[in-house]
């Protein structure tokens, strides 16, 4: 019971649309993104991403050769902590931004 009380109060709080679910955070002024992850009833509030970081974003069509080193850098920089799971910061940039 009160685990639901605290994840609807930090929904509310950080006006998120639910758990697992990142969101942009423009005004911030380091982190680029959020997300309340949650793993069974364990619940973090994840800050990840720089901001303003070009980042590679999702694979296109006739990329550049020089974006998909970046890409493959950023995950062989960052395997083990994305490897962690929904829990680290990692694993969301590698989701969301990479």
């Amino acid at each position: 019971m009160a685990h639901e009380k605290r994840r609807a109060s930090l929904i509310k709080k950080h006006n998120l649309k639910g758990v697992n679910k990142p969101k942009r955070t423009p005004d911030h002024p380091t982190k680029s993104h959020m997300v309340l992850a949650q793993e069974g009833h364990t619940l973090k509030l994840i800050r990840f991403g720089q901001q303003g970081a070009e980042t590679a974003g999702k694979p296109k069509p006739g990329e550049s050769e020089r974006m998909k080193k970046k890409r493959a850098s950023f995950k062989a920089r960052h395997r083990k902590n994305i490897a962690k799971g929904k829990m680290s910061g990692a694993y969301w940039a590698n989701r969301v931004k990479w």
